[in-house]
């Protein structure tokens, strides 16, 4: 991995939405409506998976999602597509569900990768280009978009994704070109010997998980992700022991219930999207009132903390 590269990488996000935008819809999923669906991956892409497969139950769609490295799951059956996602086409552990069900269910791989050998009868392009930086960041957002055509191939429901991709290439935009105005401020209140924490509504967990990764693997910081509404039944006992510094990217309906725990014990968080009683920095940008554009941007802004922590390590500790 490459600090300078990823850097570079997350720059190049708005092009590469705004590219993703003019091709989102040319390539149809050789799914059907009533094909039940297993959304599969690890890492950036399990994230992923879990999060839409939610999406898509909610819209109608028989969709669950797995860790590919589970020891069963569905039976191999002709009613079954199975959606391995493996932006560099290379997880072992995908590639193996995706093999055991071959010649019986539907395979479709989605990757980042057009030459890799996978075995799906059908393979999907993520478009996001290469990453440099060695670390799934623009083909993470790229597989939520891909996902999001799914659910519109089999719904209707995103009608505008092509809009939405450019507003969060705008998004995306506002938040580079003023980073200088929010990253300090972010860095500061996130900055504790014991790491930090991001909560997510369920809609838009796997934001919080992937925030979190991108500071473990890139500085190698203590960082975990947590939904808002199960923070409260899990994570809130670490509010009294330690130094706890928080993200919360706002939305959910259990805002209110993390932030009383965390303002009576005199926690410190930052809130990204909207506005939390007692938040030391409040981070918006275009459209954050629009769920689409908020599951397409967000993650951004944990990316460019974590840039910042790599690059400058001083910059990580107290």
């Amino acid at each position: 991995m490459k600090v300078k590269e990823f850097l570079a990488d997350l720059e190049a996000k708005p092009a590469a939405l705004r590219a993703l935008a003019d091709v989102i819809g040319n390539e149809k999923w050789p799914v059907g409506v009533g094909d039940r669906l297993l959304l599969t991956g690890m890492g950036s892409s399990w994230f992923a998976a879990e999060t839409m497969a939610r999406r898509l139950r909610r819209a109608g769609v028989h969709a669950v999602a797995e860790l590919a490295s589970v020891e069963a799951s569905y039976p191999a059956d002709s009613a079954l597509v199975v959606i391995g996602i493996t932006a560099s086409g290379t997880s072992k552990e995908t590639l193996q569900l995706l093999a055991s069900h071959q010649g019986t269910s539907r395979t479709i791989a989605l990757t980042n990768t057009a030459a890799a050998a996978l075995p799906a009868d059908r393979t999907m392009l993520m478009h996001a280009g290469d990453e440099n930086g060695g670390v799934a960041c623009r083909s993470y957002t790229h597989t939520l978009a891909a996902l999001l055509q799914l659910e519109h191939q089999l719904t209707g429901g995103v009608p505008d994704l092509p809009k939405k991709l450019a507003l969060a290439a705008d998004a995306v935009t506002a938040l580079l070109d003023g980073r200088s105005a929010w990253l300090p401020a972010a860095r500061t209140t996130l900055t504790s010997p014991h790491g930090c924490w991001l909560l997510a509504p369920a809609e838009r967990l796997a934001n919080a998980l992937q925030g979190a990764l991108m500071i473990r693997e890139g500085p190698r910081r203590n960082a975990d992700g947590c939904e808002t509404g199960d923070w409260n039944h899990v994570d809130v006992y670490l509010t009294k022991a330690w130094d706890y510094r928080a993200l919360v990217f706002v939305g959910s309906r259990f805002d209110a219930d993390a932030v009383k725990w965390m303002r009576e014990r005199r926690s410190h968080f930052v809130a990204v999207g909207g506005r939390l009683p007692g938040a030391e920095l409040e981070v918006r940008y275009p459209g954050d009132d629009d769920p689409i554009v908020a599951l397409l941007t967000e993650v951004v802004i944990c990316e460019l903390i974590a840039a910042d922590w790599w690059l400058h390590p001083d910059r990580s500790k107290r």
